[in-house]
């Protein structure tokens, strides 16, 4: 049995990891029909399901609305849904910034150690001591507020029409990649540095072997559990930060969005209106919480030393 196949027979014991990898995949396929649904809507040029509205404003729940009306009389669960293709898109593109960012520093810097090790140490202690919030904010009033030069802002359209998102949501989706790596630098930077004074390393170096291919074909394989498992935890504190964001009022503006949905939710909370909330908390809840699972289940499935 390979490794691979030994982490996966381990992973589908555990009826926990199946229901949160269920859940993940569920959420992920929603996302991708309602991001389907949004962009043919917007070349037809008609309104999604989700952004429908109605005279029924501020209807509880019903059976006509499960779980009610917003202020404008659109569908709190359809809008509820529909924000999760926001919470995927935005968990998917800054794991994967953090994820190859902290991997590539970390390989380096562990591998080469030196001068090398020496800039990579400062540079994620630099990050590490910025405020995370106020970065991400900064981002986004840099990207959508017209600071950037008419060339470096046209590439941004052009970024942001290719993952169909604005602006400033894009701004969001880099600062979060580009603050959220410093963690699995240093993991990987020590695995890798523990890695390259094993006897398989010191022998591809005694055969000849570039440090690139060391570093590709011997020291990545070899990390790439603790990136998978890194990634998956680092999705569910995009999709709360991006809430945070979108509710400070600097994310998502046209797109639903569970940030948006509480901030609306909150002002109208005091009159019974109780149920926007509910659905925009319960969805990210209900996601936040199958991905810290999936990820606990990844670990156990994926560590090395518990094999």
């Amino acid at each position: 049995m390979t490794p691979r196949e030994f982490a996966w027979s381990k992973f589908k014991r555990s009826k926990t990891a199946m229901a949160s990898l269920f859940v993940v995949m569920l959420y992920l396929a929603v996302a991708i029909g309602f991001e389907i649904h949004g962009t043919l809507c917007h070349r037809n040029m008609t309104v999604p399901v989700y952004a429908q509205t109605s005279e029924n404003r501020f209807s509880p729940p019903s059976k006509a609305h499960w779980l009610g009306t917003d202020y404008q009389g659109r569908d709190v669960l359809l809008r509820s849904i529909a924000a999760s293709s926001t919470a995927i898109k935005i968990g998917v593109i800054s794991g994967l910034i953090a994820v190859v960012t902290g991997v590539a520093l970390g390989c380096i810097s562990g591998f080469c150690g030196g001068w090398i090790d020496d800039v990579v140490i400062w540079l994620y202690s630099t990050v590490a001591s910025m405020p995370t919030l106020l970065f991400i904010l900064a981002f986004a009033l840099l990207f959508s507020r017209g600071f950037l030069s008419p060339e470096l802002m046209q590439f941004v359209n052009f970024a942001a029409n290719a993952v169909n998102v604005e602006p400033g949501m894009l701004a969001v989706y880099v600062a979060i990649g580009l603050t959220g790596w410093v963690t699995i630098c240093r993991v990987v930077r020590g695995e890798t540095m523990k890695l390259k004074r094993r006897a398989f390393v010191e022998a591809a170096r005694v055969a000849g072997v570039s440090d690139r291919v060391i570093i590709f074909r011997h020291i990545l394989p070899n990390v790439m559990h603790l990136a998978i498992i890194y990634f998956t935890l680092s999705f569910a504190g995009a999709v709360m930060l991006e809430v945070i964001v979108s509710y400070l009022g600097f994310g998502v503006q046209s797109a639903p969005s569970w940030g948006v949905m509480i901030s609306d939710g909150q002002e109208r909370l005091w009159r019974g209106v109780w149920w926007e909330i509910t659905g925009a908390g319960g969805a990210m809840f209900i996601l936040v919480l199958a991905l810290n699972l999936l990820g606990d289940a990844l670990r156990d499935a994926l560590d090395p030393y518990a094999q």
